[in-house]
């Protein structure tokens, strides 16, 4: 993903994720601070999907909609903030594919561990990708600002 790409990305994810809009600024910033984490789902010229994804701190996702302002130092897990997909590019494998790519990374990059909230569901399809959920206490009210059914997952690297 390039900063040429964020207009489309903005576009996907105001169709995928609308009940957790996010500005363009906090796009911009994500892919600002980590470019080699943010990636595009391009299927005959056409973006159908996006993912991304930083260094931050485990056990403390950030907030939706809100600026990072930089990655911290020292990071602990290997975030995933977003893997978005529009509805015609799922069940096709593109989601285990960049899954396979982030963990590679993670390794790569020398993190133990991904995590990510998942919302909308998807916590089964996360479950498959070998996360699983956590419990941090305190994190509640946190993980209410995602919706109803977030979760706080993880995956280990090193075991796989």
């Amino acid at each position: 993903m390039t900063s040429e790409d964020l207009g489309q990305v903005q576009v996907l994810a105001d169709a995928i994720h609308a009940s957790h809009p996010e500005d363009p600024e906090v796009l911009a910033e994500r892919q600002q601070l980590y470019p080699q984490g943010c990636f595009m789902l391009i299927d005959d010229g056409r973006a159908i999907g996006y993912a991304l994804t930083h260094p931050w701190r485990f056990a403390e996702p950030p907030p939706l909609n809100r600026l990072l302002g930089a990655i911290p130092s020292p990071a602990t897990t290997y975030y995933v903030h977003d893997v978005a997909l529009l509805p015609t590019a799922r069940g096709k494998g593109y989601a285990a594919q960049i899954t396979d790519r982030l963990v590679s990374h993670a390794r790569e990059a020398g993190f133990d561990n991904l995590s990510l909230v998942a919302v909308n569901k998807s916590q089964v399809f996360w479950e498959k990708a070998g996360f699983r959920v956590i419990a941090v206490p305190d994190l509640g009210p946190k993980l209410a600002s995602y919706g109803p059914d977030a979760a706080l997952m993880v995956r280990d690297v090193a075991s796989l």
